[in-house]
């Protein structure tokens, strides 16, 4: 597979002598294409090579033979993870642009991976996904020691930003991952909670009694007898916040030009809640915009982790030496991303399933990569 090639072209092989026996393409096309099929482990990529070899000759030479669980292990254990997540532009490439539009961060725990006899915590992975395309664009880890902050100011270093919205949590309200995103081509629409007081106090009484001219835009949405309205408020007068009467040196967020406000009233079973959400953007924002920004940010959670959680059992992944974890985390998101992209009317469940049972429409779902 000539598109598979290409992306793993520059990967270095972690092995040595004999151990090099097996391709090392041929091995991780074997377990990506078992794990687009279901398959969930090593042992499980291995079954899958032995039980499908017939599919995988018609494009491999296999000149030793199929790898048995342990070369899999041996790979994802020693392979690097950010040569291995670097692959993730050339591979977006074989599957066709991500497009532009907003561009969700967000950080995630394998709560089984965990090591209790290495004294080693699960792993946690920050992740980049494209809402629109709802493609993975990359993904890197948070070492021991990290934090998703500076994870994600990795990440998003590795992405061109061109075009693109970044959105965040409130903990990515950072004026350095502001800064970058702006360098990088992007724009930013962080929340903004409790991790900056003064500026959340300062801001909701803004909106308590708005001094300039608001923007507002009201969605209203009703299922499994929930109704919920949700008004969006945005202004774009932030002259205030960069007066005189500001302290020496405070920080600035950089580019910041719109201030803006979800109102969330949920009513249930004659019950009434509302929640005000707020946040800052350097776009200029119209409360349409604002409002779907927010909604498309929400897809990482509904259409990745979710995803990834109940359909690939992700949380339950039980691989916990060396790279291994990182490795198979990734190899979990390009299966995602291939599935994404193929027979669009079939949900990823039935997809696996059917990629399973089915040669034919393994090949289908594989097919559509250049």
């Amino acid at each position: 597979m000539g598109w598979l090639g290409e992306c793993f072209a520059l990967l270095p092989d972690p092995r040595t002598g004999n151990a090099t026996r097996h391709n090392l393409l041929e091995v991780l096309t074997i377990a990506l294409v078992g794990s687009v099929c279901g398959a969930e482990s090593c042992v499980d990529f291995a079954d899958f090579g032995r039980d499908r070899e017939a599919l995988f000759r018609d494009f491999l030479k296999l000149e030793n033979g199929l790898p048995s669980h342990d070369t899999f292990s041996r790979v994802f254990r020693l392979l690097d993870p950010a040569a291995f997540a670097a692959c993730f532009a050339q591979f977006l490439d074989g599957l066709g642009t991500a497009g532009r539009g907003v561009l969700a961060i967000d950080g995630k725990t394998l709560r089984r991976s965990f090591d209790h006899a290495a004294s080693a915590s699960p792993l946690a992975v920050v992740t980049a996904f494209a809402c629109e395309a709802r493609l993975v664009l990359g993904q890197v880890s948070i070492p021991p020691g990290g934090n998703e902050i500076t994870a994600a100011r990795t990440l998003l270093g590795l992405i061109d930003l061109t075009g693109m919205l970044v959105t965040g949590d409130a903990i990515h309200c950072q004026v350095e991952t502001a800064r970058l995103v702006r360098e990088r081509g992007g724009e930013w629409l962080f929340a903004l909670k409790a991790n900056r007081p003064a500026m959340l106090a300062e801001i909701t009484d803004y909106f308590a009694a708005p001094q300039a001219e608001v923007e507002t835009h009201t969605t209203i949405d009703a299922d499994h007898g929930r109704l919920e309205t949700r008004r969006h408020h945005v202004c774009h007068d932030v002259s205030w916040l960069f007066s005189e009467r500001r302290y020496p040196g405070e920080p600035a967020l950089p580019g910041l030009t719109t201030l803006a406000m979800v109102e969330a009233t949920t009513e249930r079973e004659g019950r009434s809640n509302t929640v005000r959400r707020y946040y800052l953007s350097s776009a200029m924002l119209r409360a349409t915009q604002f409002a779907d920004a927010v909604r498309a940010h929400w897809r990482i959670e509904n259409a990745q982790h979710w995803v990834l959680d109940t359909t690939f059992d992700e949380d339950r992944a039980r691989n916990r030496r060396d790279h291994g974890p990182e490795n198979l985390a990734i190899l979990r998101r390009l299966a995602l991303n291939v599935l994404r992209s193929a027979r669009p009317d079939i949900s990823i469940r039935r997809k696996r399933k059917r990629s399973g049972w089915s040669d034919e429409f393994a090949r289908s779902v594989l097919g559509q990569m250049r």
